[in-house]
């Protein structure tokens, strides 16, 4: 998809109707007079007033910090365990006698794999839309209640067609969870603070990983129970834990600070002072315009070039690895245990990543490092023929992708300006990154090498690479335009809210690279 290297311009009716070029035309000297139009307009509407912004202690933030994340982490993490669990458990059930018992001959699995992504990017942006219009204690325990109920009722599957409609629905169902969180995530926690979180967030689907191939082990015996197979256990059992939590959640899930009744009223006011410093006073109100903003940014594009690379190898591994370490060699329980490490290791990386990253406030180093070391996992699982060392490249593959996923999360969401702009960028980047699952569930037919696989995903991970690149440069010299026009034009944050609706294009709003 060509990118166009355009730098961001204010939504200003008069400077369009007066510009005569063409938008791939425009210099980094066009888009700076373009911005000092649209000051100049602003700025004699500004009244002078005296920054409000209070000095908090650090101590004290800190401290306020760790309340929330100690309330909110490990329940959204729960949340996300299940709905990796139930996305992912199909790859053992295969390996647990389901591509037998349905005769999944051919590219019969891929295709059950493969159908779950498409209502999964398509209900994405209606879904944060929805999200912002209505509560996240109502909305989100919902769409987890109708997905566990769909995932408890595959126990009941005896077709490759019913196989196929299940996870149709499944899709629609869970479609909002992920986008939805971090969306509901992006609006506690500021900018610098977001990749530790995300990261945490996102290390339930490799421990989902992990913990689902121990459960897979354990559950497989119970075949014959009940007159159902084991694979078809995994289905009603884990579709079940997902029900029970899905209905605790209408009770124990908060909405936003403001409202947070686990906070006292001087630390609510201290997070939404804190918030609106680092939003720059950007619009937080429902328009339209805002999902249009979005809609048309070349940033959003971008990133989503960057997201489906990153997911795609991520699926992959979740898909296929028990049935990438069968092929090495094991048995089929064999396979199951040995999926453990591969997430466990995969976790770990995550936490670690997300943490150094909001240290040092950087993402695309993050993500172009781990990137090439997962990709020189993929080299030696395609170079190698031995068990030993196929394995360990899984390992390697793991530990260098998982990491990236959040990052990027925590860049995306960190980069739009805006609350609802920020929910349609998150939800567009997600959504349509997940178009990638279609492709990671063909990539993987020709075992035991699967040559066209490890090839395939190396390549995806060289346009993440090459993506972070260009992105890393354009927000740098984007951030020079708007550091120089603030200097010239004398611009501070006493006048942030007279460019509130401008999102992201403000001239105060600075990119994180």
């Amino acid at each position: 998809m060509p990118i166009s290297t355009t730098p961001p311009r204010f939504s200003n009716s008069h400077s369009r109707a007066e510009s005569s070029q063409s938008e791939s035309s425009l210099s980094s000297e066009k888009v700076k007079d373009d911005i000092k139009d649209v000051v100049q307009e602003v700025l004699p509407t500004v009244k002078d007033v005296e920054a409000t912004s209070v000095a908090h202690d650090d101590k004290e933030r800190s401290r306020i910090l760790r309340k929330m994340d100690l309330r909110l982490l490990p329940f959204v993490s729960i949340l996300y365990l299940l709905s990796f669990l139930d996305r992912s458990n199909i790859g053992n059930a295969r390996v647990a006698g389901m591509a037998e018992d349905l005769n999944l001959v051919g590219l019969k699995y891929n295709v059950a794999a493969a159908v779950f992504s498409i209502p999964y990017a398509l209900v994405e942006v209606p879904s944060n839309i929805a999200l912002k219009l209505f509560r996240p204690s109502i909305w989100i325990p919902s769409i987890m209640l109708a997905w566990g109920i769909i995932m408890t009722l595959m126990c009941l599957v005896n077709s490759y067609a019913g196989l196929i409609v299940a996870r149709l629905f499944l899709g629609v169902a869970e479609a909002g969870l992920f986008p939805g969180i971090t969306f509901y995530l992006s609006h506690w926690y500021p900018r610098r603070k977001f990749a530790m979180r995300i990261a945490i967030f996102f290390s339930a689907a490799t421990i989902a990983g992990a913990f689902g191939s121990i459960l897979a082990f354990g559950i497989e015996k119970m075949d014959g129970i009940g007159g159902l197979h084991g694979w078809q256990w995994i289905f009603c059992l884990e579709g079940l834990a997902t029900v029970v939590v899905a209905t605790l959640s209408y009770f124990f899930m908060y909405d936003y600070p403001e409202t947070a009744s686990f906070l006292t009223e001087s630390e609510r006011r201290h997070v939404v002072e804190m918030l609106k410093e680092d939003s720059r006073s950007l619009a937080t109100g429902f328009d339209k315009r805002y999902i249009f903003q979005a809609m048309t940014d070349y940033k959003t594009y971008a990133q989503i070039g960057i997201h489906m690379g990153l997911l795609i190898t991520a699926y992959s591994i979740s898909l296929f690895a028990p049935t990438i370490v069968h092929q090495l060699g094991f048995s089929s329980a064999q396979a199951q245990l040995l999926t453990v490490p591969i997430f466990a290791c995969g976790c770990c990386s995550t936490i670690v990543i997300g943490i150094l990253s909001d240290k040092f406030n950087i993402r695309g180093p993050f993500i172009i490092g781990c990137a090439l070391v997962s990709m020189v996992g993929y080299i030696v699982l395609y170079t190698t023929s031995t068990p030993g060392s196929g394995y360990a490249g899984c390992i390697i593959a793991a530990v260098g992708v998982f990491p990236t996923v959040p990052v990027d999360l925590a860049w995306i969401g960190g980069n739009v300006g805006g609350t609802l702009k920020r929910g349609v960028a998150i939800a567009m980047v997600i959504g349509m990154g997940n178009l990638g699952g279609l492709c990671s569930a063909f990539i993987y037919f020709d075992g035991p090498r699967f040559h066209h696989g490890h090839g395939t995903i190396m390549g995806w991970l060289g346009l993440s690479i090459l993506l972070t690149c260009f992105m890393m440069y354009d927000y740098r010299r984007c951030n020079e335009i708007k550091e120089a026009l603030c200097q010239s034009e004398g611009i501070d944050e006493s006048q942030s809210d007279a460019f509130a609706e401008l999102g992201d294009d403000s001239p105060l709003f600075r990119y994180t690279t």
